[in-house]
């Protein structure tokens, strides 16, 4: 009996090594084959979604009833200039919310009225500046920005 324990213990100790080695192994094959699902699982969702976008056609109609009439976008350019340089000055939060529905805004403004703007390519003193600039080409444009003083 002892030398069957003998044995087993023997062959546990030879075999150990290579179950861990195995194991270790396992862990990294398993990852590639999970990789490799989730690329193919991508790949079928993206063309899933090429097939429907492929099907909808949407006219220049549909989408210029969506989007709203240029007086609306200067009257919110108005209120948010007023948000933007009153209340938004109190919270950081506040004021880069105000800032990105105001450079959304002028975007809009932007694409209705023909003007160039680079609005979503720029950040900090550089933005702040492009803020200026298409302000002024709007407003060259015909678009009253801000109340007129009394």
């Amino acid at each position: 009996m002892h030398g069957v324990v003998l044995a087993l213990a023997l062959i546990a100790l030879v075999c150990l090594p290579c179950l861990v080695a195995l194991v270790i192994c396992a862990e990294g094959s398993m990852g590639r084959v999970r990789s490799r699902v989730r690329a193919q699982r991508d790949r079928r969702a993206l063309h899933q979604l090429d097939r429907m976008l492929s099907q909808q056609t949407i006219s220049l109609a549909e989408l210029d009833e969506h989007q709203p009439s240029i007086q609306q976008i200067a009257a919110d350019l108005r209120r948010l200039d007023h948000q933007r340089l009153g209340i938004a000055t109190r919270s950081r939060v506040w004021h880069a919310a105000v800032l990105l529905a105001y450079d959304d805004r002028l975007r809009l403004a932007s694409r209705c009225l023909g003007v160039c703007e680079h609005l979503d390519q720029l950040d900090g003193v550089d933005l702040e500046i492009e803020r200026v600039r298409v302000e002024g080409e709007l407003e060259a444009a015909g678009l009253r920005l801000r109340p007129p003083a009394p």
